[in-house]
């Protein structure tokens, strides 16, 4: 478990972080967002113990980031943006000398370690690599080795810093899976640009903007905190002349309009809220209606649509 409350980071007179407050559960996969400079990075700093609050505190599964620094710093995997790596290392040698670094060896005994080890390896995909130096390593796998690193002591708590970079889509998809059976019994906070990665991975979303929170939940219950009217579009077959009047006198339904020339495609405005009784009860009037409902579509607030509403310039002013 995480947890931080009024944690305030500055630099100089400079205020990176301005008393942000969370909590994020074992179990749970948490999407930190927000422009660069937001306060992304140094958050996790801050929990990975780089740097020092200015004010506030930070806990990890209870041990506090200042008070307890080597305990809370035990207890977590880190990946930075861009993953430090020993290029002269084979990706066997660097993840060994990660776990001696570690103590992995001197308190779980030598046969522990090697098999942590070929975990980790197995797990991100590194198993035909494993004794190729690592400045012959692509990107995409020196990426890999990166999350290795993180996960080979098998911590309660993960921290990725943007953990997809320059991999393609294949080990996009690859890395996705790792981080999502990860996320079912560790904590896992994960820093990205990409918005579809939040949308597929995270349980929780925390939205930053110069330093402060603007938004936090799940992605669906911001969406649906943001959202106006509501709008459905469905294509109606055989409804007949009086299917906009008689949708229009539904329950919940604010206006419904024909969508194209073929006059089948219709779409209905709902106030907030009334999406999901509204969807019902066209359904319903369609079965009773006689109508074929061959297609029905909700609209919702992309991730990138609430990003843009929360963090442009139209939010400052």
């Amino acid at each position: 478990m995480i947890e931080v409350s009024g944690l305030v980071k500055r630099y100089g007179t400079f205020e990176a972080v301005r008393g942000v407050s969370f909590t994020v559960g074992s179990g749970k996969v948490l999407g930190l967002l927000g422009p660069n400079g937001a306060g992304k990075t140094t958050i996790m700093k801050v929990l990975t113990g780089y740097h020092r609050p200015s004010a506030g505190t930070a806990a990890l599964d209870g041990r506090d980031v200042v008070m307890d620094e080597l305990d809370a710093k035990s207890r977590v995997g880190y990946l930075p943006e861009g993953v430090p790596l020993y290029l002269d290392m084979t990706v066997s040698e660097y993840l060994g000398f990660v776990a001696d670094a570690r103590g992995m060896g001197r308190k779980d005994g030598k046969a522990r370690r090697k098999s942590a080890m070929e975990r980790a390896v197995e797990d991100c995909g590194l198993s035909g690599v494993a004794g190729v130096r690592m400045e012959k390593l692509s990107k995409g796998y020196r990426q890999r080795v990166g999350l290795a690193q993180a996960i080979v002591h098998d911590p309660s708590i993960l921290i990725l810093d943007e953990p997809t970079t320059g991999l393609d889509p294949n080990q996009i998809l690859e890395i996705r899976s790792l981080i999502r059976s990860l996320g079912s019994d560790k904590t896992v906070i994960l820093s990205t640009h990409i918005l579809q990665e939040v949308e597929a991975l995270c349980s929780e979303v925390l939205i930053l903007n110069e330093g402060l929170i603007v938004a936090q939940g799940s992605a669906a219950d911001i969406a649906a905190g943001m959202q106006g009217e509501e709008h459905l579009e469905c294509v109606l077959k055989g409804a007949g002349a009086g299917v906009l009047e008689a949708l229009r006198s539904l329950d919940g339904v604010r206006s419904a309009e024909p969508v194209g020339a073929a006059g089948e495609r219709v779409r209905i405005s709902t106030g907030p809220g009334k999406g999901d009784a509204v969807a019902e009860a066209v359904f319903d009037w369609a079965a009773s209606s006689g109508a074929k409902l061959l297609e029905m579509r909700r609209d919702r607030l992309s991730m990138e649509d609430i990003f843009v509403r929360l963090t442009g310039e139209d939010s400052r002013r």
